[in-house]
């Protein structure tokens, strides 16, 4: 994609390599400043590294999710988690169902409804991204149903820390509910760190826990579009994720290198945030339809509003 503004390639590259080294090395940036810093470059700028950042992304963002699991105490996590865990699996059903219910009131195909349900269900790109070869979905639809996905992951995580400290809510109720109302990984934890460790634990262990559900969610997307193609796997960022966690709970020795890996770990997030908002430009956001998107919107407000009010009630 061309920029918006006819800088110079070089003068470009060089802005967007500054800015990241300034998430990276300065301390003044938190979740949502290293995505919005990155959405100024996608929009506005234009990204010169695209299809690179793309993939720096994705590893980066799992490389830093593997860190944060050194700081994850299953023990703690097992006092505070099964109500969570709970909601996770009774808010998976629900979502699907009026995802598909919303999709044919506002007549959308079958396809592209069950991509946005499932983003919105699961882990946002990433069960797209898994659920798409199954039920052969065509290229528009995946990249409808992804930018949608982005757009309102892009607003959860400035909207609910917001919400939450206005409301009240403490690291537990907080992180359960981010966990669960927020689509991707990537979101999910730069909402949580924001609002402070407890939450970013718990937050961290029910999304990844949810985003086992990939496995059985494509498998019966295969049966339920009949195309046999349903095949899964855990993805290996998880199951590192849960090594790192048994292994901090259960090693009295790694302790002593958990700080600097977690450390790492939160820059890492940051850099990832920062990339994610820097791969949006003008041609994805105006691939959105408007169906689509007030599927995709109403079935999250309704997910999260829904979630809050269960956890806040008991």
């Amino acid at each position: 994609m061309r920029p918006n503004y006819n800088l110079p390639p070089a003068l470009q590259k060089a802005l967007l390599i500054l800015a990241a080294a300034l998430i990276l090395f300065s301390p003044w940036f938190s979740s949502p400043e290293a995505l919005a810093l990155g959405l100024g470059f996608g929009l506005i700028l234009g990204n010169p590294f695209q299809e690179l950042s793309e993939k720096a992304a994705k590893y980066v963002l799992q490389a830093a999710v593997v860190g944060l699991g050194f700081g994850i105490d299953l023990y703690q996590v097992a006092e505070t988690g099964l109500n969570g865990l709970v909601y996770t699996a009774v808010s998976l059903g629900v979502t699907m169902l009026l995802g598909l219910l919303l999709g044919r009131l506002l007549n959308i195909t079958p396809k592209l409804t069950h991509l946005v349900s499932v983003g919105t269900a699961i882990c946002g790109g990433s069960a797209i991204a898994a659920v798409a070869p199954a039920i052969k979905a065509n290229a528009q639809d995946i990249s409808v149903s992804l930018g949608i996905v982005f757009a309102l992951n892009a607003l959860a995580l400035f909207v609910f820390p917001v919400v939450g400290h206005a409301l009240g809510l403490d690291q537990q109720q907080f992180g359960t509910w981010a966990a669960i109302a927020i689509h991707d990984t990537s979101s999910v934890v730069g909402a949580a760190a924001k609002y402070g460790n407890e939450a970013l634990q718990l937050a961290t262990t029910l999304k990844l826990t949810r985003a086992l559900w990939i496995v059985p969610m494509v498998l019966v997307s295969g049966m339920a579009f009949k195309t046999g193609e349903a095949k899964a796997k855990v993805p290996v960022f998880i199951l590192l994720f849960i090594l790192a966690s048994v292994l901090i709970t259960f090693m009295p020795a790694a302790l002593a290198v958990a700080p600097p890996i977690l450390l790492a770990a939160k820059k890492g997030l940051l850099l990832s945030l920062f990339l994610i908002g820097a791969n949006l430009n003008r041609t994805t956001l105006r691939s959105i339809s408007a169906k689509p998107f007030y599927q995709g919107l109403i079935l999250w407000m309704l997910v999260a509003s829904s979630s809050l009010f269960v956890i806040l009630m008991f």
